[in-house]
């Protein structure tokens, strides 16, 4: 099952997107979205200090508003934060002005020069209006743990089966992926440790 965006299409996103870190060293660049939320977040960041792994956590300006204290523990941790609008929008339902603006409104919230497009929308004038003040990151890895229709077992998959020197792979944060990701995240770390992977931060 290879539920991965077609890497023969990632180049017409442009050279200020990025989809996965070019390096010959075992390095995974862990992520995760949409949060933070109470309901996971703290559970997620026990997980990572148990396996001493670090990751970049791309953040929902509301998220933030309402828990500040939680945004900050990801940073006390050692954790990078980024930003992933303020509503977690779509860019396509969204001319190019008005996603700005929401983007700037979370930075309000999110201190960080990096960005991904909730959902993975996003067009090209969206891209040259935001290239200038952030680095676009999108991804190598997608483990669909949101996806309730998948197992953990599958979502495992997705990411054994996809993983390359510099992935960049998604997790979520969120209420939605709840279940997937906390039984996933905790086998997924321990394969890229006996293969030999190491945690780089973006």
């Amino acid at each position: 099952m290879n539920l991965q965006f077609p890497r023969i299409f990632r180049p017409f996103f442009g050279k200020n997107v990025l989809w996965q870190k070019k390096t010959s060293s075992k390095v995974i660049y862990l992520t995760f979205d949409d949060g933070p939320v109470p309901e996971v977040t703290p559970q997620v960041l026990d997980i990572l200090d148990k396996y001493n792994w670090k990751a970049t956590f791309f953040c929902v300006g509301e998220n933030v508003k309402k828990y500040p204290e939680l945004y900050n523990e990801v940073l006390r941790r050692g954790h990078k934060t980024a930003n992933h609008t303020f509503n977690h929008i779509k860019g396509f339902s969204y001319k190019t002005e008005e996603y700005v603006k929401n983007v700037q409104h979370a930075s309000h919230y999110i201190e960080s020069k990096l960005f991904r497009p909730p959902h993975g929308q996003i067009t090209h004038r969206q891209i040259r209006a935001l290239k200038r003040d952030y680095q676009i990151i999108m991804w190598d890895v997608i483990t669909h743990d949101y996806n309730r229709k998948l197992t953990p077992e599958q979502v495992y998959d997705n990411v054994k089966n996809n993983l390359r020197n510099g992935s960049i792979v998604v997790f979520h944060d969120s209420i939605k992926a709840k279940n997937n990701v906390l039984e996933v995240l905790p086998k997924a770390i321990e394969f890229w440790k006996s293969e030999g992977y190491k945690s780089g931060l973006l």
